[in-house]
């Protein structure tokens, strides 16, 4: 099967953890892309969505799923997002489509992280995707000094010759050359940066179930 068509199965895949009559977290990227296809299939059974992203909204939307605000809705039961990396307790690297902030803030909203994955993000340890953090503009440079301090190499990342800039207004560093083999720990250190917005390690807001697509099926790795 080609990545494409892992990526197709594992959304549909998602679509059980879907409860009727709910609002489902939606996070963004090309595997998510899949997942919103398949969730228009049941669009009429669910209230709607509440939305990581100006690029998921405006997929939602064409589609015909209504998009809330998050401060217009309680807890969510459940939040669909992909993953750049994962490993075998459920701890994550995300931000690679520049949307850490409110996936993580949607991921806390929600009692479910389901991730969908293809099974090339399944690693041991974390550390090998380049990793993003979301920082205000004027903390950059000392940002990737620190990174330096720690032996990680932290570039800006730009689109076009500029600094990429978030939904949130912030710019994005990039990180490799950095081991994590204590997600948490690192997470809870990188969080107290000034200027840091959010590291893109999800380990408070790790993965409840990863459903993995590989030649053989949908592998559901629950944590």
């Amino acid at each position: 099967m080609t990545q494409d068509e892992l990526k197709a199965m594992v959304g549909r895949a998602a679509l059980k953890y879907v409860q009727p009559g709910s609002i489902v977290g939606v996070g963004t990227g090309s595997t998510v892309n899949k997942f919103i296809e398949a969730l228009a299939s049941m669009k009429d059974r669910i209230q709607g969505a509440v939305s990581s992203s100006s690029a998921s909204t405006e997929r939602l939307q064409a589609l015909g799923i209504a998009v809330f605000d998050a401060n217009d809705v309680g807890d969510l039961a459940v939040y669909v997002d992909g993953a750049d990396e994962i490993d075998n307790r459920g701890y994550m690297i995300k931000g690679g489509g520049a949307a850490l902030t409110r996936e993580k803030i949607i991921a806390a909203q929600s009692h479910q992280f389901i991730c969908i994955a293809d099974e090339s993000k399944l690693v041991g340890v974390l550390g090998r995707f380049p990793l993003p953090v979301e920082v205000i503009p004027m903390a950059a440079g000392r940002v990737i000094r620190q990174f330096a301090a720690m032996g990680g190499t932290a570039q800006l990342r730009c689109k076009d010759g500029q600094p990429l800039v978030t939904d949130n207004g912030q710019h994005l560093l990039d990180v490799t050359g950095l081991t994590l083999s204590e997600p948490l720990r690192f997470e809870n250190e990188v969080n107290q940066w000034p200027g840091v917005v959010t590291v893109g390690v999800f380990g408070h807001q790790k993965a409840s179930v990863c459903l993995l697509g590989t030649a053989q099926g949908v592998r559901t790795m629950t944590f």
